[in-house]
């Protein structure tokens, strides 16, 4: 039985709590952890598991589901939509770029290099 997912906060990044919530849902799913149809983990065990504000949880499950991410189903919990939501090629690339740049930006802000960066990437894609 796989492990439910897990939510893990770095206070000290400066990214703002719901964000760090979004980004992780949406890693997860871009690197398979999880799938669509996958049920998520209430806004209160969040909260609670975090020492979070539920509001905050709820706030990150909200953008979500704003943008067809999540579905919310009353009584049986939030889980992934199966079906990937449809940008065009054009918003997509332009996203990534984006994506890529404050990446780049942000760790090169910690010192390190783009090799290191394509690395640890590397790895990332091989399973860790």
């Amino acid at each position: 039985m796989p492990r439910p997912f897990e939510f893990t906060l770095d206070l000290a990044t400066g990214v703002p709590v719901y964000r760090q919530l979004i980004d992780q849902i949406l890693a997860a799913r871009a690197t398979g952890r999880l799938a669509g149809g996958e049920r998520l983990p209430t806004v209160r065990q969040v909260a609670v598991n975090l020492s979070i504000n539920p509001n905050t949880v709820q706030k990150a499950y909200r953008e979500l589901e704003i943008r067809g991410v999540l579905t919310t189903q009353q009584g049986t919990g939030t889980f992934l939509t199966v079906e990937k939501v449809a940008i065009d090629e054009v918003q997509r690339r332009q996203r990534l770029d984006q994506l890529a740049s404050e990446f780049v930006a942000r760790a090169g802000s910690e010192g390190y290099s783009l090799a290191e960066l394509l690395n640890v990437l590397t790895e990332f894609e091989r399973g860790q």
